[in-house]
């Protein structure tokens, strides 16, 4: 069986609908260590926030929703300006800030935990909209953060020409 990534020169070939460089195989050693330091310095960061403006009991948990949309607000603007400004330093700052600092800013896991101690202290309607109100803030915030990016640094010239036909 051949590998389809790697081509007669042994060099990697991607895949239709692949064409970034995280599809090609080799290399991550340099990824691993970013994506290490960016996560541990991602959740001090948030750790920090939380012991800031603690909350308790059946309050509304704001500082995990503001991380959250913060964080895919964040993440959308930098994955836009990487992708299409900056496609040669995607694979280590994108790994870095985004996978590392943000991907250990934001939660999921605590997210979840905190709807759970919210239903379990009596406030299954504010568990309901906390989980909705997160959802909407996250996705709001990843698409805002792409138009947001977009506006500053311009749509790609080849997008551009793309949309024109």
């Amino acid at each position: 069986m051949t590998n389809p990534y790697f081509g007669a020169a042994d060099h990697p070939v991607r895949p239709p609908g692949h064409a970034h460089s995280e599809h090609a195989p080799g290399g991550w050693f340099p990824v691993v260590p970013a994506v290490g330091v960016g996560g541990a310095l991602g959740a001090a960061a948030r750790y920090g926030i939380e012991r800031l403006w603690p909350t308790t009991g059946t309050a509304f948990p704001w500082p995990i929703l503001l991380i959250n949309a913060v964080g895919c607000l964040a993440m959308g603007a930098l994955l836009t300006v990487l992708a299409d400004r900056f496609p040669g330093a995607k694979r280590l700052v994108g790994a870095l800030l985004g996978t590392g600092f943000l991907g250990g800013f934001t939660t999921f896991s605590h997210y979840t935990d905190n709807i759970r101690l919210l239903v379990r202290g009596g406030a299954p309607g504010t568990a309901v909209v906390y989980l909705l109100v997160t959802v909407l803030a996250a996705l709001a915030g990843v698409t805002l953060g792409v138009f947001a990016a977009r506006a500053v640094v311009g749509v790609p010239a080849h997008q551009e020409a793309a949309g024109a036909h």
